[in-house]
């Protein structure tokens, strides 16, 4: 009776709890049931309607308290229920075929309702599509949903809001959703983006150009890990807006983004009066920012190294086509702002993917090589492709050894830049390769990357701004051999070489390369101990070691090849320096142990080629274009005599010791005869005796020129003694009183026999006595009255001047192959 009186809708006066508790007075047997029992009774038949019999009709009918218990109760009586096979075998193929008109009909819906409960509803609908379509791997079908939304976002459309993007964006509902939910998309299911991400970055380059993207959208995550875990940071600032930002209603809009807009405030010549903008546009100018804030759009790059390869590589692909071709004439300012962006992002996500680099690599070489070598003036565009190319060789060289000589490799594109372009960068670009070696120079092993390096700093050696970073990153890899190994030896001795000869940074930057080609040596000494110290080595390691001393050895002649080239600088201080270098050079390899064919050859290509050159220069030059010529002459002879006496014993073993000898008096005798017009030539002459002197005593006292007794007039001694006289007469007479009457006669006869033997060439000749065809070291230049050699020619780094001691290598050869 309760529950008809309370649930029918005829009976208009309903019973009160107390008219129910009254009703049943007396009702238990003549006593009253418990009131606290009836009104719980009273309140359950109100909430709940005792139904006898289910709603006749279609459907399903409605689940009320009574029935769920009356279905608990018939569950219990009823047999198990039968488990079936739940598997999803139909799911992916049904869902193919739903989804198109699925998301047809949300977007239908969500185009033409205003409502915002649908509108959310729709959200909702897109958001479990691009689920479902990531569960089931269907790219196609998100990269569909992706292009549909971004239609809504109405970014794609700059028509639809000509007036002001900006606030026309934050009054749109529909835009804004649109846009957070392509975002959200973007950042939870993008590694089953492809093709949509042409369309993401659409809308990211629209935000970009109103001016609206994060600020440090473009950063990676090493730069992030020091950064602090304010909230504020790398955001748009959404509080404190000031009228600045938001142009006011009616007037011309120059420009689109937000920066633009705020310096357009803080011009001073304004064409026209600005009103303040209204409440309104405030409101929408803050719900633009909010909602570009929860777009995320930043963690789309910076978290890119969890995309799927797939998925990233459609991501750079998207990038470079959005940035367009590179192109040599110069484009409109708007589209080289578009391609700087892209360029950034294109570096971010290489940074943060520095794991799958190669997968990247390619596309992104091959795009910044087309920045490069296409543009001939200097623009922001190849300023980022260079440096964003330093940049990362800067970061990936710790962590990608492997990847070392295709990172470094791709630094010659440096080399390939315009000359204006590469003049405008060139101490900044020095300045980043100084780095690069500070922070790396343990991580470039091969030739190959050094040489890289090398050529980048050799060219700033007469660069007037880029010079001092460039000698200090080189000072930085030479000083004390700290890192010198023979993979970058000779490419650092052209470098430092270059930096000693430049004028730039002054003679005292010369002198410092010289120092550091000088010390270099000591590097060369240390590896040739470190390969012949062990004596008990297999004969594979044996051959290695032969060969890298022959290496070393070359090395040697290369350092000393590069030191002789200085020495005929026109700078007096830096010219002598290099003298001194060079004994320097020569004296060091004593604990090299090199083979007679190196000492041979060193001083046919360098000890002969300096003396020859450095004569030509004093007599061809006047000493005001070259000053005090007779003290780098001076020294240069010293050199000579220093290195001779110091290697007498590997030399003397030489088969051809006897033409290395001789060659060596020739250029005492050139000297001595030299007409100088300087005021030291004095000294010069007075010193030669005296060096003369000192090595035929040493000689003699190591049983090298000692009087042999034997037929004919070719001796070491008699020919020694020949040109003694034409160097010092009484010189013989002095050290040797009771030989030289013997010396007289023998000197007469060998002059006899030179004069029936004498081949004339343009610049030298050869005496060949007739008993065994010997070169004589002597020397004449044309009708010079002074009987001193040319050195025309001699600029080349390994021709030797003197002809007369071209041969010792091939005389060296021909008799040990005779023996």
């Amino acid at each position: 009776m309760l529950n008809t009186d309370q649930h029918n809708m005829q009976v208009k006066k309903k019973m009160t709890e107390e008219d129910f508790i009254r009703n049943l007075r007396a009702a238990n047997g003549g006593q009253d049931f418990p009131r606290e029992m009836l009104s719980e009774l009273y309140h359950s038949v109100v909430r709940n309607e005792i139904r006898i019999s289910y709603d006749s009709g279609v459907g399903v009918p409605e689940m009320t308290h009574s029935r769920w218990l009356d279905l608990i109760r018939r569950s219990q009586k009823t047999s198990p229920y039968i488990t079936c096979d739940s598997r999803p075998f139909l799911d992916h193929d049904m869902f193919a075929i739903m989804s198109g008109p699925t998301i047809a009909a949300i977007s239908v819906v969500f185009d033409h309702t205003e409502d915002e409960d649908i509108l959310r509803a729709c959200v909702d609908g897109f958001l479990a599509v691009a689920k479902i379509s990531a569960a089931h791997h269907l790219e196609d079908i998100l990269d569909d949903l992706v292009v549909s939304l971004c239609k809504f976002t109405t970014l794609l459309n700059p028509t639809a809001s000509a007036d002001e993007p900006v606030i026309a964006f934050g009054d749109d509902v529909k835009a804004r959703m649109s846009a957070v939910t392509v975002f959200t998309i973007a950042n939870k299911f993008g590694d089953f983006i492809r093709h949509g991400w042409r369309n993401i970055l659409d809308c990211i380059l629209r935000l970009h150009k109103l001016g609206l993207l994060p600020s440090r959208l473009v950063s990676d995550t090493t730069d992030d890990q020091d950064a602090t875990s304010d909230s504020s940071q790398g955001r748009v600032v959404s509080g404190g807006l000031s009228l600045a930002h938001i142009p006011a209603s009616g007037l011309r809009r120059r420009s689109s983004g937000l920066m633009s807009r705020f310096s357009q405030l803080l011009s001073l010549d304004s064409e026209e009066p600005r009103s303040q903008p209204t409440e309104q546009q405030l409101a929408a100018h803050q719900r633009t920012i909010q909602t570009i804030d929860s777009c995320r759009i930043d963690n789309i790059f910076s978290d890119s190294r969890f995309l799927q390869a797939d998925s990233l590589l459609q991501l750079a692909k998207a990038l470079i086509w959005a940035a367009g071709r590179p192109q040599k004439a110069s484009s409109s300012p708007e589209d080289e702002d578009t391609a700087v962006f892209c360029l950034e992002l294109l570096i971010t996500i290489t940074l943060n993917n520095r794991d799958r680099i190669m997968l990247l690599w390619q596309g992104i070489y091959e795009h910044m090589a087309g920045i490069v070598q296409t543009t001939t003036v200097p623009g922001a565009l190849v300023e980022k492709a260079v440096f964003g190319l330093l940049r990362i060789c800067q970061r990936l060289l710790p962590y990608k050894e492997d990847l070392a000589d295709e990172l470094l490799r791709s630094l010659q594109l440096i080399l390939k830049l315009d000359a204006r372009v590469a003049d405008a960068f060139c101490q900044r670009i020095t300045q980043e390769v100084l780095q690069l070696v500070r922070a790396n120079a343990g991580h470039i092993k091969s030739p190959m990357g050094w040489r890289t390096i090398s050529s980048l700093l050799s060219i700033t050696a007469r660069h007037p701004d880029a010079s001092e970073p460039g000698f200090e990153a080189l000072y930085f890899i030479m000083h004390e051999g700290a890192h010198l190994t023979p993979a970058n030896y000779v490419l650092c001795l052209d470098a430092a070489r270059a930096f000693a000869e430049s004028r730039v940074g002054g003679i005292e930057r010369s002198v410092k390369a010289l120092d550091l080609l000088a010390e270099s040596v000591n590097s060369l000494v240390l590896w040739s101990k470190t390969e012949t110290g062990d004596s008990e080595r297999s004969d594979e390691s044996r051959e290695d070691t032969v060969k890298l001393s022959q290496e070393l050895g070359e090395m040697w002649i290369r350092l000393a090849q590069g030191l002789r080239r200085i020495c005929g600088e026109q700078r007096e201080e830096v010219r002598n320096h290099a003298i001194l270098s060079l004994q320097r050079c020569l004296s060091s390899a004593d604990d090299m142990h090199l083979s007679s064919l190196i000492w041979a050859q060193c001083f046919d290509q360098v000890i002969f080629v300096m003396l020859d050159d450095l004569l030509d220069i004093a007599l061809r030059h006047a000493p005001k274009e070259y000053r005090m010529m007779e003290g780098s002459l001076h020294l240069a002879m010293k050199c000579l005599s220093k290195t001779f006496l110091q290697f007498l014993d590997q030399l003397s073993s030489l088969p051809n010791f006897r033409a290395l000898w001789l060659a060596v008096l020739g250029r005492m005798e050139m000297y001595t005869k030299a007409r100088l017009r300087g005021k030291g030539s004095e000294k010069l002459q007075e010193l030669i005796p005296e060096l003369l002197r000192n090595m035929l005593l040493i000689m003699h006292a190591h049983g090298i020129l000692v009087q042999r007794h034997t037929l004919g007039v070719d001796g070491l001694w008699e020919l020694t003694w020949h040109h003694v006289q034409s160097i010092s007469p009484g010189l013989q007479a002095d050290m040797f009183p009771e030989q030289a009457e013997e010396v007289e006669i023998e000197s007469k006869e060998v002059t006899s026999v030179e004069q029936a033997g004498v081949e004339v060439k343009d610049r030298t000749y050869v005496a060949i006595p007739a008993t065994d065809a010997i070169e004589v070291a002597t020397t004449v230049e044309g009708e010079n009255s002074s009987g001193i050699a040319s050195s025309e020619g001699s600029a080349g780094l390994d021709e030797p001047l003197i002809e007369s001691s071209r041969p010792l290598i091939e005389e060296e050869k021909e008799d040990n192959t005779t023996e």
